[in-house]
C-alpha cells in the first residue's frame, strides 16, 4: 500500500493570497470611506487633514512628494479643503511663490469626528480574528512590507547603477 501523501489541493498559490490581500483592501478601503464619509470627509480628504496634522504646516509639493500624489491632484485637494475651511494656505516668507498650507481647527475637528467611527469599523472586522491569530497577522505583514521595501530598495540601486555606468 502506497503512503499517504498530504493533498496540495487545499494550499494556496502566492497569486491567490495575494489576490485575496488585495480584495481585502479594497473592501476595507471602500468601507472606511463610506464611514467617515458619513462624518463629513472622505478617507482620501482625510489623508491629507491627517498629514498636515502630523507634519504641521508646508508646502503643497511636500505634501504631493510624501503622499505619493501628482502636484495638480494636491492642488486641487487642497482648493476644495480650503473652500470647506478645513485648510488654510499662507504666503510661504522663504519664497514668495509658495504657499503654506495648514490645517484649520474646523479641519481638526472633522478628523477627529471621523476618526470614533473608522476605529469601530476597523474593530468590527477585525473581530474576525483572536488576539494570536491578529499578533500572526501582524507579523507576516511587517514581513512583507519589509521585503517590499528590500525589492524597491534594491531596483532603486540598480537604476542608479545603470545611469552611473551609462555616464
Amino acid at each position: 500500500m502506497a503512503p499517504h501523501h498530504i493533498s496540495t489541493v487545499f494550499m494556496k498559490t502566492t497569486f491567490e493570497v495575494s489576490d485575496k490581500l488585495f480584495e481585502l483592501y479594497h473592501r476595507v478601503h471602500r468601507l472606511v470611506n463610506e464611514s467617515m464619509t458619513e462624518e463629513g470627509v472622505s478617507l482620501a480628504r482625510s489623508k491629507f487633514l491627517f498629514f498636515l496634522s502630523k507634519l504641521g504646516p508646508c508646502r503643497s509639493t511636500d505634501i504631493a512628494c510624501a503622499l505619493n500624489f501628482a502636484p495638480r491632484t494636491v492642488t486641487e485637494a487642497i482648493d476644495g479643503l480650503e473652500r470647506d475651511r478645513l485648510v488654510m494656505r499662507k504666503p510661504d516668507p522663504d519664497d514668495r511663490r509658495a504657499k503654506i498650507v495648514s490645517i484649520t481647527e474646523t479641519g481638526r475637528a472633522v478628523l477627529q469626528a471621523a476618526e470614533h467611527p473608522r476605529k469601530q469599523l476597523l474593530e468590527e472586522i477585525f473581530s474576525a480574528l483572536d488576539d494570536e491569530q491578529l499578533d500572526q497577522l501582524y507579523e507576516i505583514v511587517g514581513k512583507l512590507v519589509d521585503k517590499t521595501d528590500e525589492i524597491r530598495k534594491r531596483k532603486e540601486a540598480e537604476e542608479e547603477a545603470e545611469i552611473a555606468a551609462a555616464r
